[in-house]
C-alpha cells in the first residue's frame, strides 16, 4: 500500500520546467534541508545516478539501507527496490519518484500462485530473488542477489529441492553452478529476455577483441556466448580488472554510465536486442520512468511513500536478514 497526495505546488510545476542544473540544484537543497539520501540503481538515467548519494545493485542498495542515518530514503529505481528499503528501514520515510515503476520478473510472480506453489512441495526450502514483491519474500526462507545467489544456494543444508523464484532463467544457472535441485518458478525479465544472439554474433564479428559479459538473467544460449556471467557490480569489476580493452555488454544498458566512468579509456558496447529502439539496446522501461523532475517532487512532497503491512514486512525482513548476514 503506498499513501498518494497527488497535489503539486505551482513552485514545483515551474521548477520542473527550468533547466536541468536548476533542478539538481533543488535537489540537493532539499536533501540537506530534509536529512535525505538518494539510492540510485545502476540502471537508472545517468542524470539520476549522477545526484545520487550511492549508486549500487540490488545487493548495495540492501546493504546501504540498513547503514544510514537519514530520515528519509529516496529510492530512485522500481517498486520491489523500494519496498526492500522500508522492509529494513520501517520507522524512516521511504519515497519512489514514480509508483508506476514496477518490474516485469516481480509481477511474473503473483503471490497467491505462488503461495499454492510452495504448498505443493511442503518439504522444500525456499529462496527468492530480491527482483519480487514484499508478498513473495515474506513467505521465503530466504533472499538472494545475482552477487551472492550462489552462495546462498550452496549454504542451504536440506536433502529436499530448493524452491527457487521468480527467475527461471537464474535458476538454471544457478542448477549449473551448484548441481542443487531447484524448482523452478517460470518467470522472466522483459530486459534479459530481449538479447538477439544473432546480432550480438554480427557485433563481434566487427569487434572481434572484444568481451562478451552477461548478467545471469539472460537466456542460456546468450549465456553461453560469455566470457564473464555476473551481477551489475561483478561486470563492473571485472571490466575494471580486466586487459581487455573492448566488451560488449548483455544487461540493462543504465549500467554503461557507471561502468565507463570506472574505465574511461576502453570501449562499452551495449548487447544488442531483437527490437531496434533509439539505441538498439536493451532498456527497461520502469526502471526509465524515473526522472530528475519526479525525483525533485518526490522530495518536495515527500511523496509516493510506501507503505508494507507489518505483518508481511516482519517475515520478509527475517529473510532478508539471513541473506544479508551470509553477505
Amino acid at each position: 500500500m503506498t499513501k498518494h497526495n497527488p497535489s503539486v505546488s505551482s513552485a514545483t510545476l515551474q521548477l520542473a520546467e527550468n533547466p536541468k542544473a536548476e533542478v539538481i540544484e533543488a535537489i540537493n537543497d532539499l536533501k540537506k534541508q530534509k536529512n535525505a539520501l538518494i539510492m540510485a540503481h545502476y540502471y537508472q538515467h545517468p542524470d539520476i545516478q549522477d545526484v545520487a548519494d550511492m549508486v549500487g545493485d540490488s545487493l548495495q542498495m540492501a546493504q546501504f539501507a540498513t547503514q544510514t542515518q537519514a530520515d528519509i530514503l529516496v529510492v530512485a529505481g522500481v517498486c520491489f527496490m523500494a519496498e526492500t528499503a522500508k522492509i529494513l528501514n520501517p520507522l524512516r520515510k521511504v519515497l519512489l519518484p514514480d509508483l508506476q515503476a514496477g518490474c516485469s520478473l516481480a509481477d511474473s510472480c503473483p503471490a497467491d500462485q505462488f503461495k499454492a506453489f510452495i504448498e505443493a512441495h511442503p518439504q522444500s526450502p525456499v529462496v527468492t530473488y530480491i527482483n519480487c514483491s514484499a508478498e513473495i519474500k515474506a513467505m521465503s526462507d530466504i533472499v538472494c542477489t545475482s552477487s551472492n545467489a550462489v552462495k546462498i544456494i550452496n549454504a542451504i543444508h536440506s536433502n529436499e529441492p530448493i524452491i527457487f523464484a521468480p527467475d527461471v532463467n537464474l535458476g538454471k544457472y544457478l542448477m549449473k553452478q551448484t548441481g542443487r535441485h531447484l524448482l523452478l518458478w517460470n518467470g522472466s525479465c522483459l530486459v534479459h529476455e530481449n538479447f538477439s544472439i544473432d546480432k550480438i554474433l554480427d557485433l563481434h564479428r566487427k569487434y572481434p577483441e572484444a568481451r562478451f559479459i552477461a548478467h545471469p538473467e539472460s537466456q542460456p544460449h546468450i549465456l553461453r556466448l560469455a566470457t564473464y556471467i555476473g551481477s551489475t557490480k561483478g561486470m563492473i569489476d571485472f571490466v575494471k580488472q580486466h586487459h581487455a580493452n573492448e566488451f560488449i555488454v548483455a544487461t540493462e544498458a543504465g549500467i554503461l554510465h557507471q561502468m565507463q566512468k570506472e574505465v574511461p579509456h576502453k570501449t562499452l558496447l551495449p548487447a544488442p536486442v531483437f527490437e531496434e529502439n533509439a539505441c538498439a539496446c536493451s532498456e527497461c522501461p520502469y526502471m526509465k520512468m524515473n526522472t530528475l523532475e519526479k525525483l525533485f517532487q518526490c522530495l518536495q512532497c515527500e511523496t509516493p511513500e510506501i507503505t508494507i503491512n507489518e505483518a508481511v514486512r516482519i517475515k520478509a525482513k527475517r529473510a532478508l536478514d539471513r541473506m544479508l548476514e551470509l553477505s
